[in-house]
């Protein structure tokens, strides 16, 4: 029997804790995607976002941050009426401002993954907790990230959402320490 983390319980969640999850991301459209998921999942659970990932991607337009920025109002009230993905005024609004912010930081700093991965000196931070519990929300690290984030006009980037992040982009890897991802079993992450 494979252990897991706790939390990776359908076939769905699994398929995302052992390709994904804690796995360091380098590409910017995959990093630009994780970015508008998790804003997204702000108030839900993970689950929902990850069943509505291939409504994301086709409303989103493959999550090419240049298309996304041009998404004006005509595109935006178009996505509140797309039941593929979270109808949330705000949460749309944000994800095109999200992507004017993103293409900023690619121009000052050649890419979102240098960007993001210099908190890290390029290098995942390892937590081992032993239980969900231990888990944290935020960190250190979330708390700059995202006043960083929002001192370049990022929103729906509070310290909880970036921890989650972070997480999701292999900046930090918090598999429990029982999980087989834990026992140093390193994939590449793919969409």
């Amino acid at each position: 029997m494979i252990l897991r983390c706790p939390w990776a319980r359908d076939p769905l969640m699994i398929a995302y804790h052992d390709r994904e999850w804690g796995v360091p991301h380098h590409d910017d459209t995959e990093l630009f995607e994780l970015l508008i998921l998790e804003g997204a999942q702000a108030g839900l659970s993970w689950s929902t976002i990850l069943n509505k990932r291939e409504a994301y991607r086709a409303a989103y337009r493959g999550f090419d941050p240049a298309l996304v920025a041009r998404f004006g109002k005509r595109k935006q009230t178009a996505l509140m009426a797309d039941a593929g993905i979270v109808r949330n005024a705000a949460k749309i609004a944000w994800s095109v401002r999200n992507a004017k912010a993103f293409l900023a930081v690619q121009r000052e700093f050649g890419s979102f993954d240098r960007y993001l991965w210099a908190f890290v000196n390029g290098k995942p931070v390892v937590g081992r907790p032993k239980t969900l519990d231990e888990l944290p929300t935020r960190t250190p690290l979330s708390d700059r990230v995202s006043a960083d984030l929002k001192k370049r006009g990022f929103g729906f980037v509070g310290s909880t959402i970036v921890e989650s992040y972070l997480q999701a982009t292999g900046v930090i890897d918090d598999h429990v320490a029982s999980c087989f991802r834990a026992k140093g079993t390193r994939r590449t992450a793919r969409r």
